[in-house]
């Protein structure tokens, strides 16, 4: 997807990677799939690989953009235009879409599409976490699925506010510890 967008707009998409030495602290600490333990460790991997490789490369930035909507689950059903409450800014344009409006959208303009959509897949994530979506399923289903009952959000979108509050816990405690004793 990075080089059909790289080769439409000619640009260079800047690419963001986790610590390694983060990274490979956790997976010693906890194993290589802790995902699956518990949503504990599964939020420790998105807070490891995701949120604190966004947070770093944010800092500095005054606002940015994102594709949430609030048709998206329960949890995103206050997504506001304009977050000012977040730092930086967060800026979702789409917030009163809906997927079909996305979707009509991306082809009256022949924007270029993920293929994973194609295959069934309603919400992109990490791999193995995210799945294509059967028939009439809500369409943040495929994200964790294994997980019943549990909020289907990373941390990456978490404000302030409470509405998902971004959190440094005993596991990522731990992980930083190991990784500056690797260090």
């Amino acid at each position: 997807m990075i080089g059909a967008i790289e080769a439409r707009y000619g640009i260079r998409v800047e690419r963001i990677l986790p610590d390694a030495g983060e990274v490979e602290s956790m997976v010693s600490l906890y194993g290589r799939d802790l995902f699956r333990d518990s949503v504990a460790h599964r939020t420790l991997c998105c807070n490891i690989r995701k949120v604190r490789p966004l947070a770093r490369r944010m800092r500095g930035v005054a606002a940015y953009y994102t594709g949430l909507r609030r048709s998206q689950n329960e949890a995103r059903a206050g997504v506001e235009y304009f977050d000012r409450a977040a730092a930086p800014v967060k800026i979702s344009p789409l917030a009163d879409w809906s997927a079909a409006d996305v979707l009509a959208y991306t082809r009256e303009r022949n924007l270029p599409e993920h293929p994973l959509y194609a295959a069934g897949y309603a919400s992109i994530g990490c791999d193995p976490c995210s799945r294509a979506i059967l028939p009439g399923e809500d369409e943040r289903a495929g994200r964790w699925w294994w997980e019943q009952d549990a909020q289907k959000e990373c941390g990456l979108h978490f404000t302030p506010d409470g509405r998902a509050e971004r959190t440094v816990d005993v596991l990522l405690r731990d992980v930083l510890h190991k990784t500056r004793a690797i260090a």
